[in-house]
């Protein structure tokens, strides 16, 4: 679909990129951008920074970039016609209707064939456990105690034995081999034909909140191994963004969410009358789980398994919680395993009571790190008083932090002020240590190196000359876009040095809308987001502005030397290198 550069930059201009990400991301303000955790990676310290002044995003942790399009193209797994109609709505612009270019039309096309062969897949997984081939599926969830009632809410189906049932079963729908492999649900080899992901399993639909089928779990029934096997990865699902019961959970009349484990514990929690819980994905929870759930609540109440795996995943899981901005407590649910195990030993009223008296995070955070000490020896005692001390020092809030250490000290018998002024020690050393040490993966060849040596002040004029406009003025008539000679930052100069020129600013999110490529995108954005080392004094500001306006012209000039065989020509380049060394730029 074609819109104009016009009508493109209108809906961007309306839509403010601070509050879009903010939408999706807790963000801070620091200086004049506003940080998070990127929800592209995980990461435990904020390394995504947003700007409202360049309306523009970038990871310094892992790259990804780009501007308020970009965002709801990656995040939301959007087209950019999909990312143009959710932004113009979001101003309350009515877009024109459009002829849609052919590529667009080829992917609209592909999501939409994906979405039905899941949709179908589904109905014939339900239909199967229904028949009398699925008895075995059937028998398995009503020993597990599910209702007929519960296994028509989750569409809940079965696989049966033979390895190509489905792949004979959507072949004769239509579907090419190519569009199967694609969709996740069967394996293509050229030598035996086609094979099902899911064979001999309980089946369970994964849908988004729109309750569209976007991919499958499936469960063995016995022994066997992998007891859980997921979809992979497609066009439609991404385990990292999505969760189980989510499309259920967030109508919910409860204020918090429970977050669990698996498939069957949000099923007999719902069926129990939890209809607020909701799982990952057969996945380690992730920063885009925790984005998600701070999207349909402010609170999680935190339902892992009570063993030691459980213990683990919740202690990974309380970090992300935190920095999505909920708050998090944790239940006990000993001496049963999980909570489907609870419901059924000691009833509903008594996992309510569990819920009322969950700890918090912290709290439980505490709870673990005496359990691993004999708190009746003073050496360990200390060495446990030592790890409290360390894990309350990072707390920023003041009062939250002199609350729970009053908790802690009354908890765990302590002495209030020893204890306070062990965090506060911690809290002012700052006890974590990175090791930045390269990895092979980083490694550069010397030939790559020299190259990139070669590119890097055409990047820093570009950052200068976004971060202070008042440059193209100091450096006109001297550095032109045709000295930026690496093809990129050659586009991107052109359309810097035009903005200038025509409006007296620049607009680096603008800029973006030109390209459509995701790595160039990303490049891009990572040229205009380098942070500016300033310093105090202004002549040190002066050196350094005017050594990189030199290199940039000097290879410039190198490069028009190399090209040419006019003893004229090179007898003017020559005295243009000689002039650059003399210059000095004042700002």
């Amino acid at each position: 679909m074609f819109y104009s550069d016009e009508l493109i930059e209108e809906v961007r201009s309306r839509n403010d990129i601070v509050d879009v990400i903010s939408s999706y991301v807790s963000l801070k303000k620091k200086g004049s951008s506003h940080f998070g955790l990127c929800p592209f990676h995980n990461e435990k310290s904020p390394s995504f920074s947003v700007s409202r002044d360049k309306q523009m995003y970038y990871c310094f942790g892992c790259g990804a970039g780009g501007n308020v399009f970009t965002f709801l193209m990656e995040y939301e797994n959007m087209t950019f016609p999909e990312a143009m109609q959710a932004l113009a709505g979001r101003a309350g612009m009515e877009l024109p209707v459009q002829e849609s270019s052919p590529e667009s039309r080829r992917e609209a096309d592909a999501r939409a064939r994906l979405r039905e062969m899941n949709k179908l897949a589904a109905q014939y997984f339900y239909v199967l456990l229904h028949h009398k081939r699925g008895e075995k599926g059937l028998r398995y969830l009503r020993q597990r105690g599910i209702s007929d009632e519960t296994i028509r809410r989750f569409g809940l189906g079965y696989a049966d034995i033979y390895r190509d049932d489905l792949y004979q079963f959507l072949r004769q729908r239509g579907y090419t081999d190519e569009e199967l492999k694609s969709s996740g649900l069967v394996t293509i080899n050229e030598k035996y034909g086609g094979s099902d992901k899911f064979w001999n399993r309980v089946i369970f639909p994964i849908m988004d909140v729109n309750n569209r089928v976007i991919g499958f779990g499936g469960r063995v029934m016995g022994d066997g191994n992998p007891k859980y096997l997921n979809s992979q990865e497609t066009k439609l699902f991404d385990k990292s963004r999505n969760l189980y019961g989510l499309n259920f959970a967030r109508s919910s009349r409860r204020k918090e969410l429970i977050l669990c484990e698996g498939y069957l514990d949000v099923i007999s929690m719902h069926q129990a009358g939890f209809t607020n819980a909701v799982a990952s994905l057969g996945t380690a929870f992730t920063t885009g789980h925790g984005i998600l759930l701070k999207r349909y609540t402010d609170r999680v109440v935190l339902s892992f398994d009570s063993d030691d795996a459980g213990i683990r995943a919740a202690i990974r899981a309380i970090p992300i919680l935190k920095e999505a901005g909920l708050s998090i407590r944790v239940l006990n649910l000993e001496p049963y395993k999980d909570p489907d195990e609870f419901i059924k030993g000691a009833g509903v009223e008594a996992f309510e009571q569990r819920i009322a008296e969950a700890k918090s995070s912290l709290m439980f955070q505490m709870e673990q790190i005496a359990k691993k000490y004999n708190r009746s020896d003073p050496e360990e005692k200390t060495k446990c008083d030592h790890d409290m001390a360390q894990e309350l020092a990072k707390l920023e809030d003041p009062l939250e932090r002199s609350n729970y250490i009053y908790a802690v000290a009354s908890e765990y018998q302590i002495s209030r002020k020893e204890l306070e002024a062990l965090v506060n020690r911690y809290g002012t050393a700052g006890y974590e240590v990175r090791n930045e040490r390269p990895t092979p993966a980083n490694r550069v060849t010397r030939q790559e190196a020299k190259q990139e040596s070669k590119k890097q002040p055409q990047k820093l004029l570009l950052t200068w000359l976004v971060n202070e406009p008042k440059l193209f003025d100091r450096i006109k008539g001297i550095i032109s876009a045709e000295d930026f000679l690496e093809p990129l930052y050659h586009s991107v100069a052109i359309m810097l040095f035009e903005q200038y020129e025509s409006e007296g600013k620049v607009t680096p999110a603008r800029i973006l809308n030109q390209f459509v490529d995701a790595e160039e995108q990303k490049q891009i954005a990572g040229i205009l987001n380098t942070r500016l080392e300033v310093r105090l004094m202004p002549e040190d500001n002066e050196k350094a502005i005017t050594d990189i306006v030199r290199k940039v012209k000097m290879t410039s000039l190198e490069s028009k030397m190399s090209r040419s065989n006019d003893i004229l020509e090179w007898q003017q380049l020559i005295k243009e290198k000689a002039d650059i060394m003399k210059l000095h730029i004042s700002l």
